[in-house]
């Protein structure tokens, strides 16, 4: 397309803008660079989160003046992220917004608005309404990486943050492919929830044309510099050092973003939960300093030179240093430790494709490229975004280990194209998204339960995983008519079983061992608690990390991953004798068809999947027996799913024993 034709082909939509060509090579914009950059017209688009709203009891009307479908956007012909699923709508060109800029990238808001065309009204549980026709998007007084959405009342009532931005075509548009729009505290109390506030009430694509370039537009270097450091090149003036990739997790926060026929604690209703996930390239250059600070060792790289990480979005062409288009995947939990000790997912995502950075913190000479993280920089990736169907696939399509994925017979590429032609996938039942049963955070059913959120981003080549996960506390709670995962706080570093050995209630040991495999970690962590009466509780937990046995065909760009299968079975050692009381499984899906079947027969205690459940990565599953056995060190073994060898690895592990007998068992 012309891109000088876009103002003209809105004009006809009744949405006409002047050709940011033009305006671009106005007076104003070849003089001398000012400070403040402005921006004008181009398109909003918003895809509203109507659960949260209507959980508020806001009714959301009919958008009036959108835009048709396919209408032309600032991006067109762009390899860049693109809403799908929204209301579009023109964005005026009567004032502007006014920003700045600092080595090539948008740098904040200073003042000015942009005002749509068009809107919503909203219709409160109380008979008022709110007009979010026309509304404009003003730069925050508090913050200015934010903005207020100011309704047709003049006042405000959400604000849109965490927004992914870049500068494009020449920085002549400036593009926030998208951000959260977040209830605010003035309407979460009108509406009778308070708790409410800062909750996801949609997402916003924003591309508008930049009228005035100041200063700052400039990236640290023009291309990808030379020499390159992408893992394993060589640090000049350093013989023996090299690059070495270590990506961290920074800071983590959850929100709902959509529920189904949710009623309460004893409700049989359905929650989906997301992240906003911040990340940080390791800093060091030589001397090695905390990338995360009050983490520990985790916060530290053992890698003194950072290797850039690439970050192509997909399908957007084949790039250094793999010669495809790769990039990291996130993936986030919901864990829920019992009273009796016991600890079970009971939510797991899908998975989300990264496509952009934004390059914030970087060191000198490190921000170059949107699709390279730098040394020192550092991205989030918002609860909206996490939770947009055009970023999520499946786990079974990646193999973890290594970071590749099967882009041939994706949920994207599903005919082997070597292009999306999927950009869009339905909701498909929440099937890609971490969803719990109200039921499984309800602390009527379940008292006395504490809870867990973790996320991980995985890198290629990455040479820490456990600094690229983290977790935090909080606490499902409802609040009359909706749930929210409140208290979030202790953010942690490192793997789920870590924080699940540590603090022990009296009377319970712990073990966690970590299984390092030439394809991947897993951990097996168990609590042993004393029952009294000579009875101990075992509770076992397998969590298999990035361990899958993949089965591929092709190779890459267009890899196919035929299968990605981690455990199918899992048994414990004991001696001749040993009373088995109960025994119990939990892979947190509350469906008894696909659990694990129980023996306690030939000197083991064994745990077997049915043909559709091994334990794949990024899962947890609990395993659980009570005996009259007392602990003491053992055996214990995994068998992946998928043949191979070796056909079964052995871990050691607290095991049920009687007295001290330590005793000897052959492995298949």
């Amino acid at each position: 397309m012309n891109l000088k034709l876009i103002p003209a082909i809105l004009a006809i939509a009744c949405c006409a803008m002047t050709s940011w060509a033009s305006e671009v090579s106005s007076p104003e914009a070849a003089a001398v660079p000012q400070a403040n950059w402005s921006a004008w017209g181009g398109t909003v688009g918003v895809r509203l989160e109507k659960s949260n709203l209507q959980g508020i009891g806001i009714a959301v009307s009919t958008p009036s003046s959108h835009l048709p479908e396919g209408s032309p956007r600032l991006t067109d012909g762009l390899n860049v992220m693109r809403a799908y699923d929204i209301d579009l709508f023109a964005l005026r060109e009567s004032g502007s917004i006014e920003f700045k800029a600092s080595r090539g990238s948008f740098d904040g808001f200073l003042g000015g608005s942009l005002q749509t065309r068009g809107g919503y009204q909203l219709d409160l549980a109380d008979g008022s309404t709110i007009p979010l026709v026309d509304f404009r998007l003003r730069p925050s007084a508090s913050n200015p990486m934010q903005l207020d959405v100011v309704s047709g009342d003049g006042k405000v009532w959400f604000y849109v943050d965490n927004l992914m931005y870049e500068l494009v075509r020449d920085n002549r548009v400036l593009a926030f492919y998208t951000s959260d729009m977040r209830i605010n505290r003035a309407l979460a109390e009108r509406t009778g929830h308070p708790d409410m506030a800062g909750q996801p009430a949609g997402e916003l694509e924003i591309l508008t044309q930049v009228t005035r370039q100041g200063s700052g537009g400039i990236r640290d270097v023009t291309g990808i510099p030379s020499p390159s450091h992408w893992h394993g090149d060589p640090v000049p003036g350093q013989p023996g050092s090299f690059y070495q990739a270590d990506l961290f997790m920074q800071s983590i926060s959850v929100s709902r973003v959509e529920a189904q026929g949710n009623t309460g604690p004893n409700g049989i209703g359905r929650v989906a939960f997301a992240p906003s996930s911040t990340l940080r390239n390791n800093v060091n250059n030589g001397t090695a300093s905390a990338t995360v600070a009050n983490q520990g060792a985790l916060g530290t790289s053992t890698a003194l030179y950072a290797a850039w990480i690439p970050w192509y979005t997909k399908f957007s062409g084949n790039f250094a240093p793999y010669s495809n288009d790769q990039h990291p995947y996130l993936i986030w939990n919901m864990y829920r430790i019992n009273a009796d000790g016991g600890i079970e997912q009971i939510g797991r995502s899908g998975v989300k494709h990264a496509f952009l950075t934004t390059n914030g913190g970087c060191a000198t000479g490190e921000n170059f490229s949107s699709h390279v993280l730098g040394r020192s920089c550092s991205d989030t990736y918002s609860t909206g975004n996490n939770d947009s169907n055009g970023s999520l696939s499946f786990r079974s399509e990646i193999i973890p280990s290594t970071n590749q994925w099967g882009r041939c017979h994706s949920l994207f590429d599903p005919n082997c194209v070597g292009s999306n032609t999927n950009p869009s996938p339905p909701d498909d039942g929440f099937v890609r998204r971490l969803v719990v049963n109200e039921s499984q955070i309800s602390n009527t059913v379940n008292p006395g339960a504490t809870y867990l959120f973790d996320s991980w981003y995985l890198a290629r080549e990455d040479i820490n995983i456990y600094n690229s996960m983290a977790t935090i506390t909080g606490t499902p709670s409802w609040s009359g008519s909706n749930w929210t995962f409140a208290g979030q706080a202790n953010f942690k570093l490192g793997s789920v079983t870590d924080r699940w050995v540590e603090n022990l209630p009296a009377g319970t040991q712990a073990q966690n061992q970590e299984v390092n495999l030439d394809i991947g970690h897993a951990k097996l962590a168990v609590r042993v608690v004393d029952l009294g009466g000579g009875q101990y509780r075992y509770h076992y937990a397998v969590h298999n990390l990035d361990f899958s046995r993949a089965v591929t065909a092709g190779a890459e760009p267009n890899l196919d991953v035929i299968s990605n299968k981690g455990f199918d079975r899992f048994r414990v050692a004991i001696p001749a004798g040993t009373e088995v009381i109960d025994n119990r499984f939990s892979d947190g899906d509350l469906s008894v068809a696909n659990d694990w079947s129980f023996s306690d027969a030939g000197g083991f205690l064994t745990w077997t999947a049915p043909a559709d459940n091994s334990l794949d990565w990024g899962s947890l599953y609990l395993f659980t027996v009570t005996t009259r056995s007392a602990p003491a060190a053992g055996n214990s073994e995994l068998r992946p799913a998928t043949a191979g060898g070796p056909t079964v690895y052995p871990v050691q592990i607290l095991v049920p024993t009687f007295g001290d007998i330590i005793f000897q068992h052959g492995y298949e």
